[in-house]
């Protein structure tokens, strides 16, 4: 077995093939997947909401002075703000996406995407909330919906995730979330819906990074199908041969260690796990207690 400690990948020739493929390296504290949903309310409906006069089923209002009206509970608002959140600091992109709402309402739903952005990390589940809480301001807003989608998959709602990021799709015409699309078909037991977004058009849209989640989550379609070399064919490419380490790096490479293990290739794939453990000085995956394991 070659030498990893320069934090290289085996190469062709030293016993392990250049190239292949994996399920996919989990980033420690995050989910294990991507995805989720969310359908949209019904729309309201009842004779006076179509012709303009009552319905045949309430009587009209007697006439004489109109009784008083007991006031109504303030609407709920979402969860409280975290302390520190600023609503100025949501991107410029997506403050464009909200203008021609009421400014009250826009600093509502710009302090609950703020929130959702500090909170996603270590508090998934309430950063959801408080997509959810901008979702029910501003529900045709494809950065909103996007929030949702996304905050959903990091909080394991993979059905909801799916529906919101599929719905911040089509507002928006984007492909960002095609490797979270692909990753929560994966989660609800789809693998060859998965397999799909690896034949989209749009894919080359993506940038480099993203072309490699799609690609570790195709790998990992194809080892739930019970296919483990087709995974390790999955990642070959010029990004797992390259020198240079990128910020993908270290996931791309214990992705195809783990494809590697799947179909049998015990060696190449403790090489390839010892060149993740080299490299991946911020602990973003498990490579060392994988390497304990074998």
């Amino acid at each position: 077995m070659p030498d990893r400690s320069d934090g290289q990948p085996p190469r062709r020739g030293s016993g392990t093939p250049r190239s292949g493929s994996s399920s996919g390296a989990p980033r420690k504290g995050a989910a294990p997947r991507s995805g989720g949903s969310r359908s949209g309310g019904a729309p309201r409906t009842g004779a006076a909401r179509v012709t303009g006069r009552p319905s045949a089923a309430r009587p009209a209002r007697p006439a004489g002075p109109r009784p008083e009206r007991a006031e109504r509970p303030a609407r709920p608002t979402g969860p409280p703000l975290p302390e520190g959140t600023d609503p100025r600091m949501l991107p410029g992109d997506v403050g464009r996406e909200l203008r021609g709402l009421p400014d009250p309402t826009v600093e509502r739903i710009a302090g609950h995407l703020v929130a959702a952005g500090m909170l996603v990390d270590d508090d998934p589940t309430q950063a959801y909330e408080h997509a959810k809480a901008a979702k029910a301001l501003a529900s045709r807003v494809g950065a909103v919906r996007e929030a949702v989608g996304v905050t959903a998959y990091r909080a394991g709602d993979f059905a909801a995730a799916l529906t919101e990021l599929k719905a911040a799709r089509r507002i928006t015409g984007l492909p960002d979330h095609l490797p979270l699309l692909a990753d929560c078909e994966r989660a609800l037991g789809h693998p060859e819906r998965a397999l799909a977004y690896a034949n989209d058009p749009e894919k080359a849209r993506l940038d480099r990074a993203s072309q490699i989640e799609l690609a570790i989550v195709v790998s990992g379609a194809r080892r739930d199908l019970g296919q483990p070399e087709a995974a390790v064919l999955a990642l070959q490419g010029k990004e797992l041969d390259s020198d240079a380490v990128e910020s993908w790096t270290p996931r791309l490479w214990y992705a195809y260690a783990d494809a590697l293990l799947a179909a049998g290739r015990t060696d190449e794939a403790v090489s390839w796990f010892t060149a993740v453990a080299t490299i991946d000085e911020d602990g973003e995956t498990d490579a060392q207690e994988r390497l304990g394991q074998i």
